[in-house]
């Protein structure tokens, strides 16, 4: 309990790893996978791609699902994670194409509808490592395979549908999956398993990359569908608190722009080393961006979020989505919490703000952080605060 954080990151990480490789002493496992499937990046363009699985047998989708994690706490998360042992194989990622047992029965997976009951040998019993980096997210023990054996007794159908499409982008591919109600975190799986895209362009994509490109992907087409909607006549608030984080996103009346800021707390993730709060942020207006987002996936994770939003309420309008980060998240869980707890926050019902000012007090109220530091980060709240509107002349 050094670190002062609430609940040690260390234990918690042992005591996940404990439970795990108690019952994984040998080089032959059977079990369920949720489906799974990890492509590592480093090394690339020759990466490491296996399966996930676990020890157990039966309904494990929920392992591998992050969509139903919200609500969970962050112990159960982390048990998630580590609980699914990676078999590694290294290929180079134009593989994809490569007709090769080890490729068709990882793209199979990846496309399963249910879980798959997995059968493997390992070169060596799996094994984990106690990473004490705050950049490395828990995950569960590994090994190299020798040979895997899998019963994939149903594939998606949708997901099925655009892997025999070798004449589809994978740009088209995300896009109609995403018409067609198939959860993000299933595109993103196939993205990454390389069953996307036209013959000859298919390529393993590291799992981490994949989740902010069908993101950035799926932003880019909905910013499309928003931009020729209504624009807001109101100013709507949303708050949430969940693992120690505190959200606040607010629509203002206009047309879509977009602005996230992360406030970081000392001995939080990303500022572990000072005694200082760091503030992090990017934005962009109507025509978007054309360079990738400092802050990394967590922009385009939560713009896909206020875009749903967005469409789903038939108004377009400007977005804030302020997070303070608190000592309380003790460890790095991945992009999906970010776009999990804001699309949760956007499904409640909205606070009706009627002023710029009232909305400025009620960020007051939600952040420990003074609203001056706020203010000095904010690219949309300076233009709000500064830029007169045209029907403001007109009036």
């Amino acid at each position: 309990m050094l670190c002062g954080k609430p609940v040690c990151p260390i234990l918690l990480r042992y005591r996940a790893f404990a439970r795990t490789l108690s019952g994984i002493d040998r080089i032959d496992l059977a079990g369920s996978s949720p489906p799974g499937v990890f492509i590592g990046r480093f090394g690339y363009p020759k990466v490491a791609v296996g399966p996930l699985m676990t020890t157990m047998h039966g309904d494990t989708l929920l392992y591998d699902t992050p969509e139903d994690w919200v609500g969970r706490p962050v112990d159960e998360v982390v048990g998630f994670r580590t609980a699914l042992v990676r078999g590694t194989h290294r290929v180079r990622v134009t593989d994809a194409e490569a007709p090769i047992r080890l490729v068709e029965d990882l793209q199979t997976l990846a496309l399963a509808d249910a879980s798959v009951e997995v059968e493997t040998r390992f070169r060596r019993p799996p094994r984990g490592t106690l990473t004490l980096s705050d950049a490395s997210p828990p995950f569960g023990p590994t090994a190299p395979i020798e040979r895997v054996r899998l019963d994939v007794r149903r594939v998606d159908a949708r997901l099925d549908r655009l892997a025999r499409d070798t004449d589809a982008t994978a740009r088209t591919a995300v896009d109609e999956l995403y018409g067609r109600g198939v959860q993000v975190s299933r595109i993103q799986r196939a993205f990454s398993a390389g069953t996307l895209g036209r013959r000859g362009r298919r390529r393993f994509v590291p799992t981490r990359w994949s989740i902010t490109a069908v993101d950035d992907l799926l932003g880019l087409q909905l910013k499309e569908r928003v931009r020729f909607l209504p624009e807001l006549s109101e100013i709507l608030l949303w708050r949430l608190t969940a693992l120690d984080n505190r959200w606040f996103i607010a629509f203002l009346p206009g047309t879509f722009r977009y602005e996230s800021i992360e406030a970081w707390y000392p001995n939080t993730l990303w500022n572990p080393g000072t005694q200082e709060i760091v503030m992090i942020g990017d934005h962009e207006g109507p025509k978007g961006r054309t360079t990738y987002a400092g802050m990394g996936g967590c922009y385009y994770a939560a713009r896909l979020a206020v875009e749903e939003a967005m469409v789903r309420s038939q108004r377009q309008g400007g977005a804030l989505v302020f997070r303070e980060v608190h000592p309380g998240e003790i460890l790095p869980l991945g992009v999906w919490n970010v776009r999990e707890h804001v699309r949760a926050a956007l499904q409640r019902p909205p606070e009706r703000v009627a002023t710029l000012e009232e909305l400025l007090v009620r960020m007051d109220e939600t952040f420990t952080i003074p609203r001056p530091r706020w203010l000095a980060r904010s690219s949309l709240l300076h233009a709000e605060r500064t830029q007169r509107r045209l029907e403001q002349f007109a009036s």
